[in-house]
């Protein structure tokens, strides 16, 4: 298996994504306890100057709690979690976010907007193992011979940051000369989605918008609400207010003001992720609710628990397994056999 053996045994193949703002640890532990692997961003552990890390208080949380959940339940054992490391010039917690994540020896290490040897090298250090999210097939090949370990491929219809390329194209792309980890994001909001990810090469799914909707997710009651209301048609992919292009929900682009069909382009050299005197990410007011979602949340119907999703998640990929046994070549021809690759080749 190109998976790693700490991603061999979960309960469905699949990473939940590090949602700016709304990861915080409780949704992290809900996951983890419901069987898929959880994530947050590290710059989400926001303390004001002179207090103590927010980042090593919510390490020290999940660990220990996953922890006492794994003690009480030797049979059904909480999923590894991931932190994720913005890994650009602007980020000036970087360093001491990166020595936390070593002391705490945290399992899973996402990286993003940048690959450094460093940061790989020191999550390596502690048993780490990292997968580093890519849009293209050109950073893919740069994240490899950096020392990641795994690809994340951002595929059109991701939300937040995401890249533009089909996921047939990227996976397939990406499979023709790497043999790793592969994880597949965008527009997966269904089990049958998951499987199809597997499919076309990926080893997992990596799902972000349909946890917004969740109750322990830190979002506010109007974004959750808009996640349940929206579909694919209501996402516009825009680089305004990150410097990086992403999709984002219109309708709050609406209620922020501004016509969601036509924005103006931003130039990429104004990202930054620096945080403010209050330990907050500096961001004009007006766009302070401007949302990010993918286009998969069109599955998403209501706010449930994050058990409840993930066993609906489970429901439906395990029916979408079902539904190909009994309808693919083997069920329509008894005598049908697969060919191996040698076969195929010599015709």
């Amino acid at each position: 298996m190109s998976l790693p053996p700490i991603l061999q045994n979960l309960r469905l193949p699949v990473m939940a994504s590090p949602l700016f703002i709304i990861s915080y640890p409780e949704l992290v532990i809900a996951q983890c306890k419901a069987g898929v692997v959880g994530s947050f961003p590290a710059l989400n552990a926001r303390e004001k100057d002179g207090e103590p890390p927010m980042l090593e208080t919510w390490l020290k949380r999940i660990t220990e709690e996953l922890d006492r959940h794994n003690q009480a339940n030797p049979d059904a054992p909480a999923a590894p979690f991931a932190v994720n490391q913005i890994v650009h010039k602007s980020n000036a917690r970087l360093d001491r976010d990166v020595e936390l994540c070593v002391k705490y020896k945290v399992p899973l290490w996402i990286t993003s907007l940048g690959a450094r040897t460093e940061v790989y090298d020191a999550a390596h250090s502690c048993g780490g193992f990292v997968v580093h999210d890519v849009i293209n097939n050109h950073f893919a090949r740069k994240a490899i011979d950096k020392g990641a370990d795994g690809l994340v491929a951002v595929a059109a219809g991701a939300g937040g940051h995401a890249g533009a390329q089909s996921p047939l194209a990227l996976v397939s792309e990406i499979r023709e000369w790497f043999d790793g980890a592969l994880l597949l994001s965008g527009a997966i909001g269904k089990g049958d989605s998951i499987l199809a990810a597997q499919a076309m090469g990926a080893d997992m799914a990596y799902i972000g918008s349909a946890f917004i909707a969740t109750e322990e997710a830190n979002a506010v009651p109007g974004y959750k609400q808009m996640i349940t209301e929206a579909g694919a048609s209501d996402i516009v992919y825009s680089n305004l207010f990150t410097g990086v292009h992403g999709n984002y929900l219109k309708p709050s682009i609406r209620n922020a003001g501004m016509d969601p069909d036509n924005l103006e382009t931003s130039d990429p050299s104004k990202m930054s992720f620096k945080l403010d005197e209050s330990g907050e990410r500096e961001k004009p007011k007006k766009w302070k609710e401007i949302w990010g979602a993918g286009q998969g949340i069109g599955m998403v119907k209501e706010v449930v628990p994050t058990a409840e999703l993930v066993n609906r998640l489970e429901r439906e990929y395990f029916a979408a397994r079902a539904r190909m046994d009994a309808t693919g070549p083997k069920a329509a021809n008894p005598g049908y056999a697969r060919l191996s690759t040698a076969e195929a080749a010599a015709g």
